[in-house]
């Protein structure tokens, strides 16, 4: 169902294209898409999970196929190989010359031309996934908007490198700075009115996903860039239950200073909810039987049980409450 929607909203943006593109959701919880030759397009979850609304996905979309019309894979297949080959040539030459320090500046600078290209086909498909989603109807501001949130997710990160990325200038950067993405697409939207965001759609059809998207996101260990984005989840006062138990989760394996008790009350926050995991009750119940309160881990781990009958820890759950009535208060 979610490949299927995926495919129509590709199909709204580019209708031309349709019947070329075969598009798959991976399973990966990073920020990525990828666009084929033969018309194979690749999804990532953690794009969807980024993605706020239909308004985005669809400028994503229109941007990979922007690479597909413009055929980028196939020109950057030849470029790569035609430099690169003159390119090993002229090493060669220089090498056997006794010049091959000359030889090596000559490649490294061949290899940054390549990524150049690249930088600019990035570029020109960000313009043209602009221009398809907005002809579709969708928000022009979706692009500047995810490009924002992405450069402040990095931002947010725990690892001090990845905070560095988009501030560190290099010849060898594959795509251009999301500062600088956000900027171009600024432009371009900047007498542009109206158009919808299809953010209701969007989020009915990835509703399914939000608790095994973010269990992956959270195996990343980048705490930082997934508060933040649970933040944005959450915005719109949608899915608490799971998103409080995501963020009651951030704390309990972050375990910094205050975050025992943050995540207490997020799993408490959690439990309020009609949609919150199972999990939050297990964890509540860890939290009882550590303050000794036997009486309230009993109920909170037989309501786990209640709510997750399959669960693959049943057996220790229901041996822990034999012990806890045993001993109970």
């Amino acid at each position: 169902a979610l490949n299927a929607y995926l495919r129509d909203v590709a199909c709204h943006v580019a209708t031309d294209v349709c019947g070329d593109i075969r598009l798959y959701v991976m399973n990966r919880p990073y920020f990525n898409a990828s666009m084929a030759p033969n018309g194979y397009m690749e999804v990532w979850s953690g794009l969807l999970l980024r993605v706020e609304d239909e308004a985005e996905l669809a400028f994503v979309l229109g941007h990979e196929i922007g690479h597909y019309r413009e055929r980028h894979s196939l020109a950057m297949l030849r470029t790569i190989r035609s430099r690169a080959g003159a390119a090993a040539i002229f090493s060669i030459i220089t090498v056997g010359a006794g010049v091959g320090i000359i030889g090596d500046i000559v490649y490294l600078g061949t290899i940054a031309s390549v990524f150049g290209f690249s930088r600019e086909n990035e570029s020109e498909a960000d313009m043209i996934g602009y221009d398809h989603a907005v002809a579709a109807g969708y928000d022009a501001q979706a692009g500047n908007r995810l490009w924002s949130h992405l450069l402040a997710e990095t931002q947010a990160s725990d690892n001090p490198d990845v905070r560095r990325q988009e501030t560190r200038a290099s010849i060898f950067r594959t795509h251009p700075l999301s500062g600088d993405r956000v900027e171009a697409l600024e432009q371009r939207a900047a007498t542009a009115t109206g158009g919808e965001t299809g953010r209701e759609r969007y989020r009915a059809a990835i509703r399914p996903f939000l608790d095994s998207w973010l269990r992956s996101d959270l195996r990343r260990r980048d705490y930082g860039q997934t508060s933040l984005l649970l933040d944005r989840l959450g915005e719109h006062g949608e899915d608490l239950g799971v998103i409080e138990y995501y963020r009651g989760e951030v704390n309990r394996l972050r375990r910094g200073e205050g975050d025992r008790e943050r995540a207490f009350q997020h799993y408490t926050n959690a439990i309020a909810q009609p949609d919150a995991p199972a999990g939050a009750w297990r964890e509540l119940g860890e939290y009882a039987v550590r303050d000794n309160r036997n009486t309230d881990a009993i109920t909170l781990f037989t309501t786990y049980l209640e709510r997750a009958p399959q669960a693959g820890d049943r057996a220790l759950i229901e041996a822990r409450i034999q012990q806890l009535s045993g001993g109970g208060q």
